[in-house]
């Protein structure tokens, strides 16, 4: 009887892990969602909500490194600085995986069509849930 109660346990935890994964997923695809919504309207605070507002934040991209929230919405500002610009972005995710508890990084690959020359690529991110968000907290685009 005691092992019957054991495997009970067992496939309740293992249950409750794999909804808890199912859940952390869910919510970063959401973020992702959103920052694309905000930069399908150009709107390019409302895409940085989705990242870390933090100077250890870290962006690494064709022009190098970036460090800090603001000195990345700067960039973002001073290279898409109209509609024409940011144009329409669509992601597709390869995987988002569990690093930790409370970090996951995700692959994929982003394509923006725009009038002034379309420009796709790949990027790795790695999230982190920091005060009960999940946020970006680091970003290899290109």
């Amino acid at each position: 009887m005691k092992h019957l109660f054991l495997i009970i346990a067992l496939l309740f935890c293992v249950q409750t892990f794999g909804q808890k994964q199912d859940t952390d997923k869910e919510a970063i695809l959401k973020v992702l969602k959103e920052q694309k919504e905000a930069w399908n309207r150009n709107d390019l605070e409302g895409f940085m909500a989705g990242y870390w507002h933090s100077e250890e934040l870290k962006f690494f991209g064709a022009s190098g490194v970036t460090s800090g929230w603001d000195k990345t919405l700067a960039n973002y500002k001073k290279n898409y600085p109209d509609p024409e610009h940011t144009g329409n972005l669509e992601f597709k995710i390869h995987e988002v995986f569990k690093i930790e508890e409370g970090a996951y990084y995700v692959m994929g690959e982003f394509f923006l069509t725009r009038t002034v020359g379309n420009a796709n690529g790949v990027f790795m991110i790695i999230f982190k849930k920091i005060d009960g968000k999940w946020k970006i907290m680091a970003d290899t685009s290109c």
